[in-house]
């Protein structure tokens, strides 16, 4: 582990003036790439005392051994500059977006003397236009084969049209009506060229007036009592609208913009992309990538920009990208997007309508696609024992811990303090060994809850394994089950640092359990802490086992917090109707079953409350009154210019 202070540049030696650094290791390798406005400042704040840094960047100082350079003369520059070399060096501890496949898109390659339709992977090559990508490959073949009878352009290989060239003869696409055979002469090349700017246009969202022309030539032909030509307008008509029908409108406006949703979380960040053309989602795509460093969300949306568009075509670049935070250096990039599409681009963060409620659902994708890949990681064997293994090594474990237990405690200032134990056995969660605890020490000490939670958490267990006559230890001679709490776990992980794990050691030391590991993990820097140790355990930030702990901890949050917001629901449902008179325990339980929250009981009309049995007319009305009592009157609107109207 270097010293940063060995390698750190003397005084005056970094410029003031913008560029792009890189911090290489002992063996040479760049482990990072930054940019920076104003080098001198960026670059010292690394040299500070490095107990003030985060993490992740304390572990690339430490790990680098020399800083170099170089200067440039905008910030457009070093932007683009840094991209370059974060390609070129793939650095370690910068956040690197890669696609979790290679996404198909829908390509014409229109540098060809005979343009051609297909389906292409990777790289995008110039003179060729691009639409997507899509999700399936079988879904843009879908399209095209649908489209081939409006637009009958080349699709067959360059073989094949070789082929048919030197015999005369189309193949089965150009006798079935789905190609205009240019290779046999049917149509000129220049013909064929009209047909892929149709195709290219109808593709590009100008879809109203292709529809329009051939219900015009339908009708124009049934009136000529050319019905046969009549009903292949009529089916070509039907074509065109399956393949729209396909593309959900979703900006009324026809806008043409690319919508980036992120979920992020201490380890990885999972990014989501629609491509909205003529207001149709016209692709999606998406990434998930581990975090090498301490980014925030806009360091995480200008990688991801620069990742999207470096290496497309410019008719790829949209007028505008929504993002839910702007890029660190907004209007750095924003010039370089526009130089590169060769006009105008806005980057911006929608507030309010169909952009904004298009970018919730599309941060709403993002957050699925991390749950899956979450879960299809954890659901992995070999990745769940590796993370056991490490563990085992980091915690100095006897065994693996195939059993761990996990404890968080919640509260809202001291009120209707909870926690929750969750299980997982063999990397995987036990949800019927989940148990809830009602906290009955009062205050808002976490500390002391813990305290409480583990001391009785292990009070049942020791209850539970006393031998009886005639039974195995644990088990219930009744029913032949094992008794709640009889298992022992492995290892407790406890939600907080040093004073939740010095609180649960000491309530386990006083019942004598000495024989079960304990750590702590701390949200905020994810340090893994043990009993009575000065110094946090730092797993690495791709550690299976760091991963596993987080999960672990994660659940037993998430396990807390819904039981939290139940007691308190219930607690202030139990407060507002006190003053309803003839409503008792059973009827408040017949309400909360039957809403399921104290938000929608609010909003329900009297009607709607005397649907719940037991609930006449004029309890309902008491109901509504006590619910709304108090709050102040919804204020006067002005309907034609929206202004709120005062008293």
């Amino acid at each position: 582990m270097a010293d940063p202070s060995t390698y750190r540049p003397r005084p005056g030696e970094i410029p003031t003036d913008p560029g792009v650094y890189r911090f290489r290791d002992e063996q040479g390798r760049v482990i990072y790439v930054g940019k920076a406005k104003s080098l001198r400042q960026r670059l010292n704040s690394y040299f500070q005392d490095v107990g003030h840094l985060h993490p992740r960047t304390h572990q690339m100082v430490t790990t680098a051994t020399s800083v170099e350079w170089t200067v440039v003369n905008t910030e457009v520059e070093a932007l683009a500059l840094e991209y370059s070399w974060i390609k070129e060096y793939d650095p370690r501890f910068n956040v690197k977006y890669r696609d979790d496949k290679s996404y198909p898109w829908l390509a014409v390659t229109v540098g060809e003397d005979i343009p051609r339709v297909l389906v292409m992977r990777g790289a995008q090559r110039k003179g060729v236009r691009y639409f997507g990508p899509y999700g399936h490959a079988w879904a843009i073949r879908d399209t095209v084969d649908t489209l081939l009878r409006v637009f009958p352009m080349r699709s067959c290989s360059a073989g094949v049209f070789k082929r048919a060239q030197a015999a005369g003869r189309p193949c089965l696409l150009g006798d079935i009506g789905k190609c205009s055979a240019p290779c046999v002469g049917r149509v000129t090349p220049d013909e064929h060229r009209d047909i892929v700017d149709d195709f290219l246009s109808f593709m590009g969202g100008q879809t109203a007036g292709f529809e329009r022309g051939i219900e015009e030539r339908m009708r124009d032909a049934a009136a000529s009592q050319e019905y046969e030509l009549a009903a292949k307008y009529r089916d070509d008509l039907m074509a065109m609208r399956r393949v729209l029908e396909k593309q959900s409108v979703v900006l009324g406006d026809g806008t043409d913009a690319d919508v980036l949703g992120f979920v992020v979380d201490p380890l990885e960040v999972a990014v989501q992309i629609f491509n909205v053309r003529g207001g149709r989602i016209r692709g999606q795509r998406g990434w998930v990538a581990d975090r090498g460093d301490d980014a925030g969300l806009p360091e995480l949306v200008e990688s991801a920009i620069m990742t999207l568009y470096a290496d497309v075509a410019p008719a790829a670049i949209p007028r505008e990208v929504l993002v839910p935070a702007l890029p660190s250096d907004h209007q750095a990039v924003t010039e370089l997007l526009e130089e590169r599409r060769g006009g105008k681009v806005t980057v911006r963060v929608p507030q309010r309508g169909d952009k904004r409620a298009l970018l919730d659902t599309v941060a709403q994708n993002a957050k699925q696609a991390l749950g899956r890949h979450k879960l299809k990681r954890s659901g992995d064997l070999t990745s769940r024992s590796r993370a056991l293994e490490e563990i085992q090594l980091a915690l100095d474990l006897p065994a693996p811990p195939l059993r761990i237990e996990c404890f968080d405690v919640s509260n809202l200032q001291g009120t209707e303090i909870v926690a929750s134990m969750v299980v997982f056995e063999d990397g995987l969660p036990r949800k019927s060994e989940y148990r809830r605890f009602t906290v009955r020490h009062e205050g808002q000490s976490d500390v002391a809850a813990m305290h409480e939670v583990i001391t009785r958490r292990f009070t049942h267990h020791l209850k539970a394994v006393e031998r009886q006559e005639g039974t195995e230890p644990g088990i219930d001679p009744e029913t032949g089950k094992p008794r709640r709490f009889a298992y022992a776990p492995s290892l407790v992980v406890v939600d907080g640092g040093p004073p939740q794990v010095e609180a649960a050691r000491q309530a386990m030391e006083a019942l004598g359990v000495r024989d079960v590991a304990l750590c702590g993990l701390a949200k905020r820097l994810e340090e893994v802490w043990l009993p009575q140790d000065e110094d946090p355990v730092i797993l690495p930030r791709t550690s299976e086992g760091l991963y596993l702990l987080q999960r672990v901890r994660d659940e037993a949050h998430r396990f807390a917090i819904t039981h939290h917001r139940q007691r308190r629901s219930k607690s202030m449902v139990e407060s507002l109707l006190d003053p309803v008179p003839g409503l008792g325990e059973t009827r408040r339980r017949a309400l909360m079953r039957h809403f399921g929250s104290l938000k929608k009981l609010r909003a329900a009309s009297v009607e709607e409350i005397t649907d719940v049995p037991g609930i006449g007319l004029a309890t309902a009305q008491s109901i509504v009154a006590a619910l709304h009592e108090g709050e102040p009157p919804a204020p006067a609107v002005n309907m034609a210019t929206g202004e709120i109207l005062e008293d």
